[in-house]
């Protein structure tokens, strides 16, 4: 059994067996018998180096011996090993020569959050969405068979990812082109079934066994020359099954479902993985995990320590943090449990993400019109769709860069039936060391393209809180995005009005430049103004356009400077810039946004400055074009 931890180790733990396994070829020199202590040494040398660096956490603990087994199993990286989600796989990343890179994750430079093929060539697929990794081994499946190759396809899908419809139309599909791969469930939170002990354990080796797999393709021959014979015995089979798993839907898809057993019991692990790594067709093991497993207080709140941050030194003097004000998600989450106390046709809409966007005080006083669909994008976009044609008003909660996934459902179900749906877009623009899979950086750009729709930035706290009521009270679709993090404590005002629709905001009066603001940039905008004797102006809108005051600022200033933390790229500045050309007037003008590559995780701060959007970036821009 593996030991249970209570406090993260601070300084690093000894690990003589760990020590020996840099590699998954120097893992499986190890004999079986030392594989449990080897899980102890992984477990404990994890919950440091997340100590040390910060980042998720509960996850990683409870694959531990799965992983451990995994890659003993199989002859990674020639076969293909797919984690899914990819905050699964900081162990994976131990054994497979990171370990003393660890110390660098999510940092500036350093390993990546998740999967990265770049990274390693144990990395077969880059993992940030979660639901991919059966389509994404299957596909390799297919490729191995069109190359005449034995190597296997092994995909690890767990954390709630198994809720997305992708995932079944994989699933679906596989069925089809009879692929030879292996799916392993990960459930962590008994979501599928609680049948898990001896006799579970017990019949997974039997079934996944090749004696009983020899008997029943030697039934299905000699069964298969009588008429029905086969087709009958392979439902009794399967009914047999399903009164002792749970895995009919599963074999209703054409897989051969092996469990659930116990994902912690490294010796069951090893013979299943085993058994079934010989087997031709498609697999399907499900194995249940606890979440934080040998760590005590993730054991007991999975929720709270899915992440953590970096641990401070015991004597280290305490920071002195600057006053900044609440974090735009919580108030986002106040300003929905007060307009739904107004008005009783508002729902709530979010694809598990129920405490990442504040809606948990929603969800508690508003039951009846919470709706948390798990990961599944597309289904919430045109659930809200649904409502919003039977009168009620949905709110759908949704991350920028998870929104992306719903695009299709946004244009055809929303969109173009002018439904009215309010989108609250978290985590727009760039959000630190989760890296590019998770930064918000296209939605103004795939949203200003859509007719009817209308977007706002918020540049504080007060102007979310007016946005989303507009938004709200909007007829038709309308999106408000707000980045990570905390405003800058702005004062706001409790009433539910909405803004003029399309109405920018002159925030400082100057001469010769006029920096034109998409969002929270602005405090950095008015220090740059001031300085520079500019003009300053807070947008608001990017659809509609203020058309008027951008025209105002043509004929008054000498340079137009638009900033956004979007990509510059048929962003708010090209919205600008098309407005200008289409009403003939040339003018010099300057783009500021996020470039034309994707930007590597590292503190949000050190991000802003490599995309010359901190006040320094800001400034150095505008004087190198003045002095063009």
């Amino acid at each position: 059994m593996p030991t249970t931890f209570h406090e993260i180790p601070r300084e690093r733990p000894l690990t003589p067996l760990l020590d020996r396994a840099n590699t998954p070829d120097e893992l499986r020199r190890l004999g079986e018998a030392e594989l449990e202590t080897l899980a102890d040494e992984l477990r404990q040398y994890l919950l440091y180096t997340v100590g040390q660096t910060g980042g998720h956490f509960g996850a990683g603990l409870g694959v531990i011996e799965l992983t451990v087994a995994l890659h003993y199993v199989f002859d990674t990286p020639e076969d293909r090993l797919v984690w899914d989600v990819g905050h699964q796989a900081y162990p994976h990343k131990i054994l497979t020569g990171r370990r003393e890179r660890m110390g660098s994750l999510r940092q500036k430079d350093g390993i990546a959050a998740f999967p990265r093929r770049s990274e390693s060539e144990y990395d077969t697929f880059g993992v940030g969405h979660s639901s991919t990794s059966i389509s994404a081994a299957l596909g390799m499946a297919i490729a191995a068979q069109r190359q005449g190759s034995k190597r296997k396809s092994v995909a690890v899908i767990g954390d709630g990812a198994l809720t997305a419809g992708m995932a079944f139309e994989a699933l679906n599909h596989a069925a089809d082109v009879k692929a030879n791969m292996l799916v392993v469930l990960n459930d962590n939170d008994m979501s599928i079934s609680k049948n898990v002990g001896g006799l579970s354990n017990y019949l997974a080796k039997i079934l996944s066994s090749r004696t009983y797999a020899n008997v029943r393709e030697g039934s299905k021959k000699v069964l298969s020359k009588l008429p029905g014979a086969w087709e009958i015995a392979r439902k009794t089979e399967e009914h047999a099954k399903g009164m002792l798993v749970s895995g009919t839907m599963f074999e209703e898809l054409g897989w051969n479902y092996i469990g659930p057993i116990d994902g912690h019991d490294l010796p069951t692990l090893l013979a299943t993985l085993r058994n079934m790594r010989d087997l031709e067709g498609l697999q399907f093991l499900h194995v249940v995990t606890k979440k934080g497993k040998g760590f005590a207080p993730a054991e007991v709140d999975p929720i709270v320590y899915h992440a953590i941050t970096k641990l401070e030194p015991i004597n280290a003097p305490a920071k002195v943090k600057a006053p900044s004000g609440p974090k735009y998600s919580s108030v986002f989450g106040q300003w929905l449990c007060e307009m739904a106390a107004h008005d009783e046709r508002l729902m709530a809409i979010t694809p598990a993400m129920k405490e990442g966007s504040d809606l948990v005080a929603f969800s508690e006083h508003h039951p009846d019109r919470y709706f948390d669909v798990a990961i599944a994008e597309q289904h919430a976009v045109t659930l809200a769709a649904g409502m919003a044609c039977e009168g009620a008003k949905p709110v759908v909660a949704i991350y920028s860069t998870f929104l992306q996934r719903a695009y299709d459902q946004l244009i055809h179900d929303v969109a173009v039936q002018n439904l009215d749906v309010l989108f609250a877009i978290d985590r727009a623009g760039l959000v630190g060391e989760d890296g590019p899979t998770h930064a918000g950086s296209f939605d103004l750009s795939y949203l200003r393209c859509i007719p009817g729709m209308l977007i706002m930035t918020p540049s504080d706290e007060n102007e979310l809180h007016h946005m989303l009521t507009t938004g709200y009270q909007f007829t038709g679709p309308a999106a408000v995005r707000y980045p990570r993090g905390s405003g800058p404590n702005a004062p706001i005002d409790r009433e539910l009005s909405p803004l003029p629709i399309g109405k920018g905001v002159v925030r400082r009066q100057g001469k010769g430049v006029a920096l034109l603001v998409f969002g929270v940039q602005l405090a950095e905008a008015l220090r740059v103004g001031g300085t520079l004797d500019a003009t300053v102006v807070d947008m608001r809108f990017v659809k509609p356009l203020d058309e008027a005051l951008v025209s105002e600022l043509a004929a008054s200033h000498d340079l137009l400077v638009t900033i956004e933390e979007n990509s510059v790229m048929g962003g708010a500045g090209s919205a600008v810039s098309e407005f200008l050309a289409s009403q003939g007037t040339l003018k010099p003008m300057l783009h500021l946004g996020l470039p034309d590559y994707y930007v590597e995780h590292a503190r949000p701060d050190q991000m802003l400055a490599e995309c010359g959007l901190d006040e320094a970036g800001i400034e150095k821009a505008i004087r190198a074009r003045l002095k063009g």
